[in-house]
């Protein structure tokens, strides 16, 4: 499936009245969810063998003091532009607004995330090459 129609499916979930959407075809299952009053969240893209994939809840913003930089979007985050090349930033650093912070991996596409903050990086909140949600909380700027 491509990242196009998972976005217009996430665009027609999110203006309907769904709560959640189940989608299965051949080596792909999708499965779109949302709470009353909130936005989608993709709670799993899997091949076939299609297995249960536990997903834990993110932080919400409200939980994590200072600035918060958030996920755009579902996917895989990375600290650094390389393997063996050092993080975009570390705690301590000051940063500008607009300035890359990480990437975000998703369906081979490298998303790099900017921050919507000038200050400094109180915490880095989530790993290297860990999943993150759409909203999920990733650095905290004070």
């Amino acid at each position: 499936m491509k990242q196009e129609h998972i976005l217009e499916l996430i665009k027609a979930v999110s203006a309907s009245n769904l709560q959640t959407f189940k989608y299965e075809e051949s080596e792909t299952k999708l499965v779109l969810s949302k709470q009353k009053g909130s936005q989608v969240s993709v709670s799993s893209v899997e091949a076939v063998p299609v297995e249960a994939v536990p997903v834990v809840a993110p932080e919400s913003a409200a939980e994590v003091s200072g600035k918060v930089v958030t996920s755009p979007l579902v996917g895989t985050f990375y600290a650094a532009p390389g393997e063996e090349e050092p993080p975009f930033v570390k705690v301590g650093d000051t940063v500008n607004k607009g300035q890359t912070l990480a990437i975000v991996e998703a369906m081979k596409l490298m998303n790099e995330i900017e921050s919507d903050y000038q200050g400094v990086i109180a915490e880095v909140l989530v790993e290297n090459g860990e999943m993150v949600e759409y909203g999920q909380p990733l650095f905290r700027i004070s």
